[in-house]
């Protein structure tokens, strides 16, 4: 328990501290927030702009600007959208969980086949297995998302046409009842396996493309992590006394090389929420990369940095679980 209790305290103290980064920055922007809301033509009337800088607190002093921004995240209140003067966390509430079910179905993917093939290498290490592995995954951290994004675009959909290349379903097909948000899973908990099959088609590519990179990077991190622990004397211990191949591998290797993996699997999901624009602006995603996008070109400061809070806390938000991860994988961790 005192374990838990320490990681909520850091993780809370960090989430202030996010408040606190997203709020300077965003003051920071040389731009007037009050021209970027109103317009030139309302933002020339100095009646028009003294009632809306007391509205939104921008007549007070930062400290007491700050305080009221904390006070109103308290309340479930991000502002309101310059763009189209609706809620922040209304729109962030919508346009998220698109986010979060590419971000999955991605860091799924990329743990799967990068923890697989680093794993691979490393028991053929110095073999041609090991490095084609290693050249691949060189391959896949050296090419740019949006090059990858634009390529695979032009080569599944418009040339092949064996995938679907925009939308997350087809333009007559309807959402399924919505529970989580996600197509794919809402699809499935209503039973609906034609919508299921139509979403999970047009997310293939999308999350692949995404997921790349971070298969690259997980296979070199588990590659040299695995080789790490096969040199130790526990794993030697455990080949001396005859235990089958499949159970050193998984019972003592994978799990003693897991706690390094996880840091980088949770640090990679993180990556992959705040890196999804280029990905969703050229799917026609309409997920927060696509929103921050068009918040980002619009000088939508109320948009910004309700996306910057989303972003930053589940960045905390994953590191706080990776660390209760620790503790499940290896049960040393809890006495720190």
């Amino acid at each position: 328990m005192r374990y838990v209790a320490v990681r909520l305290v850091v993780t809370v103290l960090l989430m202030l501290g996010v408040t606190v980064v997203t709020f300077t920055l965003t003051n920071l922007v040389p731009a007037d927030p009050v021209q970027a809301a109103l317009g030139e033509q309302a933002a020339a009337n100095p009646e028009i702009v003294a009632k809306f800088r007391a509205e939104q607190g921008l007549d007070q002093p930062i400290p007491m600007q700050y305080l009221r921004y904390v006070g109103n995240i308290f309340q479930g209140d991000l502002g309101t959208s310059v763009q189209s003067h609706q809620p922040v966390a209304k729109e962030l509430a919508a346009a998220f969980p698109a986010t979060i079910e590419l971000a999955l179905a991605a860091i799924v993917f990329s743990a799967i086949v990068g923890i697989g093939l680093g794993l691979w290498a490393a028991l053929k290490r110095r073999t041609l297995v090991d490095q084609v592995i290693r050249v691949v995954s060189l391959i896949g951290l050296s090419w740019p998302t949006f090059w990858l994004a634009l390529v695979a675009y032009y080569l599944f959909f418009f040339l092949l046409g064996i995938l679907p290349g925009s939308g997350r379903l087809e333009p007559a097909s309807i959402p399924p009842p919505q529970v989580t948000g996600m197509y794919t899973i809402d699809a499935l908990l209503a039973g609906d396996l034609w919508t299921f099959w139509d979403a999970l088609r047009h997310l293939i590519l999308p999350a692949s493309v995404l997921a790349l990179y971070t298969i690259g990077l997980l296979t070199r991190f588990s590659r040299s992590a695995v080789l790490e622990v096969m040199d130790m004397e526990y794993v030697k211990a455990a080949r001396a006394k005859g235990l089958p191949r499949r159970t050193v591998i998984f019972g003592y290797i994978l799990r003693g090389a897991f706690v390094p993996i996880l840091t980088v699997l949770g640090l990679a999901f993180g990556s992959l929420l705040s890196g999804t624009v280029l990905v969703e602006q050229v799917y026609s995603w309409h997920g927060l990369g696509q929103y921050s996008f068009a918040a980002a070109t619009k000088l939508d400061l109320p948009a910004i940095m309700g996306v910057g809070l989303i972003v930053g806390i589940v960045y905390i938000g994953l590191n706080f679980v990776v660390d209760l991860l620790y503790g499940v994988v290896d049960p040393r961790v809890r006495v720190v």
